[in-house]
């Protein structure tokens, strides 16, 4: 079975016509294969987020992931460029939409595409990745512990970040959700808000909470990692996407 796979910095364009760098990996198969936008946690364009890329694009997917933080600091080292990005008070949600919709839009132009596509976020990604859902045309969506989806960030928090229950309704695909018991940011009150928020507008999704787990439990370089959870939350995204991205 012919498995070699491509990887490799690229530009797209992004919101407002802005040319960004982004980090993309493929299959080299002649397809059809099923794309993923990964959209990476606010500690930046790093390489635990190129590893992820690439994950996807060993499973079989197309996956493509836009440093957020292109115009703010191109070329900085990850820590410098997210801290110049809060600085700055972070990515507006309009741009982020319009990054993930130029992310989307490279994904459907390769000659393998299937024509769908989903996202996938971590942290302030997972908010981004439901943010992006709620507001283009997708077939998935994952929300990896994403904060302030529902509920408001405390006063010290870097970035301004207004929750985003009221776009519920404008779900355009499923969601499935990944949390942490554990957690503060989202809470399981607030992870139980939002479904409450999906049930009545009838939304199709599936949210899993693991005990013993808190914040960033799939990142596998700090001490929040929880390796037996982190297995279980690939087997099911895995399991999602390819029952809506395959094909």
């Amino acid at each position: 079975m012919y498995d070699a796979l491509l990887a490799e910095t690229i530009t797209l364009t992004g919101h407002d016509g802005d040319a960004i760098e982004a980090y993309t990996a493929r299959p080299l198969t002649p397809g059809p294969t099923g794309g993923v936008v990964v959209i990476h946690h606010m500690p930046g364009y790093d390489r635990a987020t190129k590893e992820i890329t690439r994950r996807f694009a060993a499973e079989g997917y197309a996956a493509v992931c836009p440093n957020l933080y292109s115009r703010e600091a191109p070329g900085a080292d990850p820590d410098d460029a997210a801290a110049a990005a809060r600085a700055r008070g972070g990515v507006p949600d309009a741009r982020l939409v319009g990054d993930v919709a130029g992310a989307a839009r490279h994904l459907r132009g390769l000659s393998s595409a299937n024509g769908r596509v989903g996202t996938i976020g971590y942290c302030s990604g997972g908010r981004q990745s439901f943010l992006a859902a709620c507001s283009l045309d997708l077939q998935a969506a994952v929300d990896c512990y994403g904060a302030f989806v529902a509920g408001r960030p405390p006063h010290d928090f870097p970035v301004p970040a207004e929750p985003l229950l009221h776009l519920t309704e404008n779900l355009s695909c499923p969601l499935l959700g990944l949390f942490g018991a554990e957690d503060q940011h989202p809470s399981p009150a607030e992870t139980a808000e939002l479904e409450e928020a999906l049930t009545a507008h009838r939304k199709t999704y599936e949210f899993h909470t693991y005990d013993g787990a808190g914040h960033a439990f799939f990142a596998v370089d700090r001490s929040s990692y929880r390796p037996q959870t982190a297995v279980e939350g690939w087997g099911r995204v895995l399991d999602f996407f390819g029952r809506h991205l395959a094909g």
